[in-house]
């Protein structure tokens, strides 16, 4: 049962929440966060993240009221592209200890460097993740490798005695996503359902390969419907080939929308077809059908355990393809390992047939 662990914490005015790491895993704490705003509604909630957690949540209806932007550091966040320079750790942590924080939990990982930077912060009470070696909180619970991430935060809420309000996340869609994407894509044409492919991947071992994407999309246009390939701006050569392979009508909006602006183009999708990587779990959270694309050890942590509106679709190596080392164990794709260095795609096997099934399925619902 995901609940409540201990009782909740009397006289508490602000917590903190540190979550500082990519998109989708912000998306998994969603319900934590949702868990700690219905446990304790009248307490501000900060969470500690990146500046792009501060650009994202601005404006934006959710459990988070502010976000302090924590300096980069070693198993903390890497430092993003142009970014401008910030107080070292101990500036930051000097400041935040002035918020006087009754509750500082840490939804960040295994806490070797994590639960310090928590520990720091002068909570009345500290509460998270440990795993082996790393140093203990005032209530913390082990970090076991392979658990559902969602259910992994919730528990941790739970040490503060905060209960699930939802298991589901939710990203609220507000107006200004809306219009970024429309002014770069218009208004979905009534006749044609749009489906949008998300070819990227940070780690290559999570990426499908770019023609089985280009042959998905072929297919998808040849059965009416309108077909775009999303990325960033990294990710450019990498949708143009989707895009040249297709041989079909597509478009590839890499570079063009804004992360609020890709929220808002979601909306309009029928179904997004996506890697485990954080656009497939942002679609999920607009409330658009996915077709996610798993290697299976992701499948078990990652994936929506829901499947009226979502299909993940696992592959089920476990050997590295170049060296035939087992990364099952304690070790998966997405994550450095001691004894594969190899990072080629641990996903090659899912079958192109099968993605187009679970696509038709979802948008042509019964």
């Amino acid at each position: 049962m995901v609940g409540r662990v201990r009782d909740l914490v009397p006289d508490v005015e602000r917590i903190a929440v540190l979550r500082a790491n990519a998109l989708g895993d912000f998306i998994f704490a969603l319900p934590a966060l949702d868990a700690l705003r219905a446990g304790y509604p009248d307490a501000e909630l900060v969470l500690i993240g990146a500046p792009w957690h501060a650009d994202l949540l601005a404006q934006r209806p959710g459990p988070v009221d502010r976000v302090l932007v924590v300096p980069p550091a070693d198993g903390i966040r890497a430092a993003g592209p142009n970014e401008p320079e910030t107080p070292t750790m101990a500036e930051f942590l000097d400041a935040a200890r002035r918020e006087r924080f009754d509750l500082a939990l840490q939804m960040h990982g295994g806490g070797a460097n994590s639960n310090p930077v928590v520990a720091a912060l002068g909570a009345r009470i500290t509460a998270g993740l440990r795993a082996e070696g790393a140093p203990e909180l005032d209530r913390w619970m082990r970090y076991v490798f392979y658990q559902p991430e969602v259910f992994r935060y919730l528990e941790v809420a739970g040490l503060v005695g905060a209960s699930p309000a939802t298991v589901s996340p939710r990203l609220h869609v507000t107006p200004a996503d809306l219009a970024q994407a429309h002014s770069v894509v218009g208004d979905p044409a009534p006749d044609r359902p749009r489906i949008a492919l998300h070819p990227g991947a940070s780690d290559p071992r999570r990426r499908w390969p770019a023609e089985r994407f280009a042959e998905v999309a072929e297919r998808l246009v040849a059965d009416g419907y309108e077909v775009f390939v999303t990325g960033t701006a990294q990710e450019r050569d990498l949708a143009d080939q989707v895009v040249t392979a297709a041989r079909a009508p597509v478009r590839s909006l890499a570079g063009e929308l804004s992360l609020g602006g890709l929220l808002g183009f979601y909306t309009g999708c029928a179904v997004v077809v996506a890697n485990d990587t954080g656009p497939v779990h942002v679609a999920a959270a607009v409330g658009t059908p996915t077709v996610g694309i798993f290697w299976v050890g992701n499948l078990i942590n990652c994936a929506t355990p829901l499947r009226a509106r979502h299909r993940p679709i696992g592959s089920w190596t476990i050997n590295c393809p170049e060296c035939g080392v087992d990364c099952s164990r304690g070790i998966y794709p997405a994550r450095s390992g001691e004894d594969c260095p190899h990072r080629v795609s641990f996903v090659t096997d899912v079958p192109v047939v099968e993605v187009l099934e679970a696509v038709t399925d979802l948008a042509q619902p019964a």
